[in-house]
């Protein structure tokens, strides 16, 4: 295994050579989108070149267009742990397929069933499931995150499964604060009280090993520009679950859950971002090249959440020693940092969230503010009137000198100095 070494994955990603006004830009904005390497790139570029066609036609490109949709779908079963590539789908997004499941879900429910829902989630992963309990008479209970650490308590959950529970939505980990929610113990105990599961992967894609059958989720959905792929989504649904539930398509469609043509770029380049991630795993994580995919992707996440929470606690220090008036959100003991990820939300008193990134963006430094469709919590936590929070998303392509250079700069504003 050889040590981590940022600047040679930095290389494989053009975006990173980007410079604004003389100074490179530092993407601290990947919660909402990471940048790709040239693997990605050229999957893309070449379907496009050598495969572009629809599916199921009896001529070359679309035999080559078939063999990538396979490709894509395997890919992802690997990366996310599925027993069978059939139990994944490709959607535009996370939001749009559980828009779509949804439906077929809460179809299988009647008058007086509770779904759970978290006050901690992405609002896709709660408004589907309001439009679609509204529409059946089911009954939606909350299960509300300690703010003071912006945590899930599960006895919390345990004070409100019932026999009528029928399905527990949960995020794997928060997109607005960085909190990592135990999924495994939630799943088994929505499962003990005779309810299905389904959580939201999106931000816990980029930065933790997933494998769907340990945890035992029956749905499970994530977006792959989240974790250094092309736009898309995808959709893990375990098989005896899916084939239970019914579907709203086409008559002819080929496929139950993907309604029209899909965006066969988009999961040829899939494909590239899952291999780069198991080479992660086989160079710099304890994986061999001769194991399976999936293990050497997980591998590759292992090795690359070691290395940003490194970082994680770098910025976490700076931050708290050097800005002053400057609050973080969600865990931050770090004898707990396990439970999050390399996601900070902040705000300093006296200065907009939206200023703070305004100024930071004049610095070739891009990050968020907002709410970042975590609505309800950053409600709850009384910011959603004064703007949100700034969040300062790192990944594995981030180094300590855009940390400190992040820091110094949020010092400046904090004490009122000229940034730009």
């Amino acid at each position: 295994m050889t040590a981590f070494d940022v600047d040679a994955l930095r290389a494989r990603f053009p975006a990173l050579s980007l410079e604004q006004d003389g100074h490179p830009v530092v993407f601290f904005d990947g919660p909402g989108g990471t940048q790709v390497p040239q693997s990605v790139i050229d999957a893309v570029t070449t379907y496009y070149r050598e495969s572009n066609a629809n599916t199921d036609g009896a001529f070359l490109t679309s035999r080559r267009s078939d063999a990538i949709i396979a490709g894509a779908h395997q890919a992802m079963a690997d990366m996310l742990g599925a027993a069978d590539p059939h139990e994944i789908k490709f959607g535009p997004n996370m939001t749009t397929l559980t828009f779509h499941v949804s439906r077929s879900i809460v179809a299988t429910m009647a008058p007086g069933d509770e779904i759970i829902l978290t006050g901690l989630d992405h609002h896709g992963n709660v408004d589907p499931w309001l439009g679609a309990a509204r529409d059946r008479g089911i009954t939606v209970r909350f299960w509300e995150p300690r703010l003071e650490d912006c945590t899930l308590d599960l006895a919390g959950l345990d004070e409100l499964l019932s026999p009528r529970t029928r399905l527990v939505a949960v995020g794997w980990a928060s997109n607005a604060v960085g909190t990592i929610n135990p999924v495994a113990e939630i799943v088994a105990r929505a499962h003990a009280a005779g309810a299905w599961t389904y959580i939201d992967a999106v931000h816990a894609a980029p930065h933790l090993p997933i494998d769907v059958q340990a945890v035992g989720t029956d749905f499970l959905a994530c977006s792959t520009y989240k974790f250094f792929g092309p736009h898309g989504g995808v959709l893990y649904g375990r098989s005896d679950v899916l084939d239970a539930i019914p579907t709203y398509k086409l008559k002819p469609a080929h496929d139950r859950f993907e309604t029209g043509t899909q965006s066969f770029e988009s999961q040829a380049g899939t494909i590239a971002a899952v291999e780069y991630l198991a080479e992660i795993g086989t160079t710099y994580g304890t994986a061999g090249a001769a194991d399976p995919r999936g293990d050497r992707v997980r591998a590759g996440m292992t090795a690359i959440r070691a290395y940003e929470m490194g970082l994680y606690r770098r910025l976490a220090d700076g931050l708290e020693e050097e800005v002053p008036g400057l609050r973080l959100y969600g865990i931050t003991d770090r004898a707990r940092f396990d439970s999050r990820t390399p996601t900070a939300a902040l705000t300093i008193e006296g200065h907009a969230p939206r200023a703070i990134s305004e100024a930071l963006g004049r610095e070739a430094l891009a990050t968020w503010d907002g709410d970042f469709y975590a609505s309800g919590l950053i409600e709850r936590l009384g910011l959603a009137e004064t703007g949100g929070v700034v969040r300062i998303g790192l990944t594995h392509y981030n180094t300590s000198a855009e940390i400190d250079r992040v820091v110094g700069a949020l010092a400046r504003i904090a004490e009122g100095a000229a940034v730009a």
